[in-house]
């Protein structure tokens, strides 16, 4: 009982730092529309990871089964992942 308990604060854990990580992209997304373009390769692949992530947790590995804390770690992931690439572009 008490190892279920532990890891389901691992998984809470994990899922804050997650989001706290694509949160991170807010500087660049700045620079990117202030005129710093950064690079958008790994905006670009993390948006993609977080899309297959999510996909996972919202099917499961056994097509029935949710695992919202993975799909609610990588939402962000997704959307500042984009947000991030798409500003590269925009001058």
């Amino acid at each position: 009982m008490e190892d279920k308990k532990s890891l389901v604060l691992i998984g809470r854990i994990a899922s804050v730092m997650s989001v706290l990580m694509y949160v991170s992209y807010i500087p660049q997304i700045l620079d990117n529309l202030s005129g710093h373009s950064g690079d958008p390769i790994q905006p670009f692949v993390a948006m993609l990871n977080c899309i297959f992530w999510t996909i996972h947790g919202l099917f499961g590995s056994d097509g029935h089964t949710r695992d919202m804390p993975i799909v609610i770690a990588n939402i962000p992931g997704i959307l500042f992942g984009f947000t991030a690439f798409i500003t590269v572009f925009i001058h």
